[in-house]
């Protein structure tokens, strides 16, 4: 059986920030307020569109609006892939462990279309054996049925996987499931949050060496 590198998306796979703050700004505009940083933006990355809406909302001292929601998370998918890049090193690093005999994942709390659209258009879905995102299941991160299920449709193994992400909610999720998670230095969530995961990588391309220690290859 191959072994399975599952990767969060935002702070992880993807620099996402850069949109995601340009979306929430232009929402926040329309409600008569400030927006956010992309400092600020990232502390409230990690647990879906959602909940980030809610948090800026909150920030701000407004009510969750559902039609605010709906046009922020509209905008955003319209313009998801605008200044988003993939983090130093991604592509270089799949290859490498694709010769070693590995096969990828994406496990995300992203809403799907925003997912799909961002991998598309950056070239990247063709790695991905499947994509499992925050509206995919009836769970989500940190819950270990939305790992598990993902890594059930890239035909993969708890016993042969290494979940990689940058929240404690990928590292709750690996360690409900049973899976090992490297935690990505590189990305959003503060070191604190580290707590539990089997590694920390400081860069993508740090990966390889890792995971090949967490699951040696056959």
């Amino acid at each position: 059986m191959h072994r399975t590198l599952i990767l969060d998306l935002d702070g992880t796979l993807l620099d996402t920030v850069p949109d995601l703050a340009t979306a929430l700004h232009r929402a926040m505009l329309a409600r008569g307020v400030a927006g956010f940083s992309r400092l600020d933006t990232a502390a409230m990355v990690g647990d879906g569109a959602r909940v980030l809406y809610g948090r800026a909302c909150a920030a701000r001292g407004l009510p969750f609006d559902e039609d605010g929601f709906g046009a922020f998370l509209a905008d955003y998918t319209a313009h998801a892939a605008d200044d988003t890049r993939a983090f130093p090193g991604t592509v270089e690093t799949l290859q490498a462990m694709q010769h070693e005999g590995w096969r990828f994942a994406v496990c995300t709390n992203k809403p799907a279309a925003a997912t799909h659209a961002l991998l598309g258009t950056l070239g990247l879905a063709p790695w991905f054996a499947a994509v499992g995102c925050g509206d995919s299941f009836p769970v989500r991160k940190p819950d270990p049925a939305h790992l598990l299920l993902t890594l059930a449709a890239a035909g993969g193994d708890a016993g042969a996987a290494v979940m990689v992400g940058d929240h404690r909610n990928d590292v709750q999720a690996a360690a409900g499931a049973g899976v090992p998670c490297i935690f990505a230095g590189w990305g959003y969530g503060p070191t604190a949050m580290a707590e539990g995961a089997a590694a920390v990588a400081d860069q993508f391309s740090a990966l390889p060496a890792l995971a090949n220690r967490l699951v040696p290859g056959r």
